[in-house]
């Protein structure tokens, strides 16, 4: 537990360009100093290889059992979490969504997760998001990613699909390998 806590300090750290003293909105405690990496307390050059991506095996449990709890089809969970984060639990979006499936933490919290970079909790949390989004959106998969990806309010104000090109590319793309039976 302690070295999942380390790694994900330090690739917030690489993903946020701060160094260990400099305060947070996470509320992760502070890193023990480290020595410097070419001039940088950053440990590493590549945020991607200070946050793995979770092994397939434990992330097929997760997607699974969240999958299941939500009446929802695994693949497109897992479709969600390659297209939010590549199946990284600890990235960090520029807007600050948090986890695999990249949670805002106001969405986290509203959702009762206590760690956002908790694989189960961000996954069990996504899934349960998802399903809440479903069914404002009568079933309609497409506003409901859209919704996913941009925010609700978005997609409302929108009256359907927002004209953002990165949310109708994420649309497209999560939907282009999921079966359509959802």
């Amino acid at each position: 537990m302690a070295a999942s806590l380390d790694l994900q300090r330090r690739s917030l750290q690489a993903q946020t360009r701060l160094p260990s003293s400099a305060p947070s909105f996470f509320t992760l405690p502070p890193l023990p100093p480290v020595k410097p990496v070419s001039g940088s307390l950053i440990p590493s050059a590549n945020p991607l290889a200070a946050c793995p991506a979770l092994p397939a095996a434990e992330l097929d449990l997760l997607v699974n059992q969240a999958a299941q709890r939500e009446d929802l089809q695994p693949d497109l969970l897992r479709r969600i979490i390659q297209q939010e984060s590549a199946a990284r639990p600890c990235a960090v979006s520029r807007k600050g969504a948090l986890g695999l499936m990249q949670l805002m933490p106001s969405t986290a919290w509203e959702l009762g997760v206590a760690d956002a970079f908790d694989p189960k909790q961000n996954v069990d949390a996504g899934a349960r998001f998802l399903k809440q989004l479903l069914r404002a959106y009568g079933g309609d998969l497409s506003l409901a990613l859209a919704a996913f990806n941009a925010g609700p309010g978005t997609v409302n104000q929108a009256g359907g699909l927002p004209d953002f090109p990165e949310t109708l590319d994420y649309v497209r793309k999560v939907l282009s390998l999921v079966p359509s039976t959802q």
